[in-house]
């Protein structure tokens, strides 16, 4: 069966995974980690050049339209665009990389989508205030939002807040794999609230400013269902809260404009509930998303925990459920993922059902495979029918969500270029085209050519393709 016509095949990136530094006049958190312990990251490989986007974008762009990428989901990074965090002063030489880029991806015949914020604090607004536990990064980042709209509102036609605000919580609040570093339940709280707040002051700033008709704003979410592991009640409870903690605390407010009362009641009870005014709340309320970007990855399956929550601990939001190795799974054993193709189904019945059948489209999908060099022929081609197996298995399954009736519009993979990926650095790619980082020689994988296919016939590809 064929997908919708118009549905958009693209890929995924960020600024700090594939720009590198080059000429940036400020630090976001990840850069000044890697200066200050490079021990933390995997083989000792930091972002100062990536996959050498900043220079290499022209002929980057080329390489994605061989492998019949038709759009860029990208982001802008902060710490590059914004001379004067407080002002909003744009940085002149950043300001027109973002140009000349946005019109080369034009002309290259690759959209645009692009993104504001991809775990990039900037380090002076972490070290000063405490990035997204204070409220005055929230209006400083309105700010920058609102320069990015004016200088590139002409030319993008998808906007989108936020990359998974989840994983900030994790990685920076909770279980330590990003800088601070920091392990405190109550404040990961407040921080999921001034993250909603932040992106419906964004939403709020491309109201006002945003003169093009065709453009959209959005943010974009790693999801699943939480599985419970059983049948049993306290699983199942376990379950409901997981959801509420890991999907519906961010999906709620940018579609419904509302967060989930359960939570909030829950919250409230255990006496962590976040600072918030009615004015904030009321914000949240009137600036819901246009489209919704959806990562997924691998399922969320829970069970209760071995310990109450009612015993006297720290608050976490796991108190209350316990992640649970599916037995038998088939799983990326490289990262550690099981391999569940049809949580894309559920979730797109969840979109359907759950959240107004709202537009949205998969913003990644991907598998990160170390050591592909094994895989490598005598002509120097990766041969990743791994990939090309995952991609076609999600595919198929997200394409009954679409004929059940689900708003689906496009498919994202993670990542066109092998790119950096944060403490892991290249320890896995994820490209269709493959980065030499000590060279920067790049060169499409099997994958590009299946995936190239798949766009040009806007149909699937059989998954054992062979190259002609």
């Amino acid at each position: 069966m064929p997908f919708p016509e118009g549905f958009v095949w693209g890929a995924a990136s960020s600024g700090p995974q594939s720009e590198g530094n080059f000429h940036k006049r400020h630090q976001n958190i990840f850069d000044y980690w890697y200066a200050t312990e490079p021990t933390a990251f995997y083989q000792e490989v930091g972002p100062d050049l990536t996959s050498n986007f900043y220079n290499d974008y022209t002929n980057d762009l080329k390489l994605m339209k061989k492998a019949g990428i038709k759009a860029l989901r990208l982001s802008i990074q902060w710490s590059r665009l914004i001379e004067n965090f407080e002002t909003g002063d744009v940085n002149q030489e950043g300001a027109v990389f973002y140009q000349k880029l946005f019109t080369a991806m034009k002309v290259a015949g690759v959209e645009p989508y692009v993104n504001l914020f991809h775990f990039d604090m900037p380090f002076e607004l972490q070290h000063q205030y405490g990035g997204w536990q204070s409220k005055h990064v929230v209006d400083l980042f309105e700010k920058y939002a609102q320069r990015a709209f004016e200088l590139y509102g002409g030319q993008i036609d998808h906007w989108f807040t936020f990359n998974e605000p989840k994983v900030i919580l994790d990685g920076q609040y909770l279980y330590q794999f990003h800088y601070p570093n920091i392990v405190d339940g109550p404040t990961a709280v407040q921080v999921a609230f001034d993250i909603n707040l932040a992106s419906a002051k964004a939403i709020a700033a491309f109201r006002k400013v945003n003169t093009n008709p065709n453009a959209t704003i959005g943010t974009i979410l790693n999801l699943t269902p939480a599985y419970a592991a059983s049948d049993d009640p306290r699983d199942q409870e376990a379950a409901r809260i997981a959801e509420l903690w890991s999907n519906d605390m961010f999906l709620q407010p940018a579609i419904q404009g509302k967060f989930p009362s359960a939570l909030v009641d829950l919250l409230k009870n255990d006496h962590v509930l976040w600072d918030a005014t009615e004015n904030e709340l009321a914000l949240i309320a009137s600036n819901q998303i246009d489209e919704l970007g959806v990562n997924y990855y691998h399922p969320f399956r829970v069970e209760a925990p071995d310990v109450s929550p009612k015993s006297l601990q720290d608050w976490m939001p796991d108190i209350y459920f316990k992640e649970y190795q599916l037995p038998g799974r088939i799983e990326n054993v490289d990262k550690g993922w099981e391999i569940y193709p049809k949580a894309l189904y559920d979730i797109a019945i969840s979109m359907r059902d759950r959240f107004g059948n709202i537009p949205w489209f998969v913003s990644e999908n991907g598998m990160g495979v170390s050591n592909e060099e094994r895989f490598l022929d005598d002509q120097g081609m990766v041969h990743d029918d791994y990939r090309i197996n995952f991609m076609h298995d999600h595919l198929a399954e997200l394409l009954k969500g679409i004929e059940a009736g689900s708003n689906c519009h496009g498919y994202f993979t993670w990542t066109a270029i092998d790119n950096w990926s944060w403490k892991n650095a290249y320890r896995n790619r994820y490209g269709l085209i493959r980065n030499e980082i000590h060279t920067q020689e790049k060169t499409l994988k099997k994958s590009a050519y299946w995936f190239n296919q798949l766009s040009r016939e806007n149909q699937l590809p059989p998954s054992n393709f062979e190259l002609n």
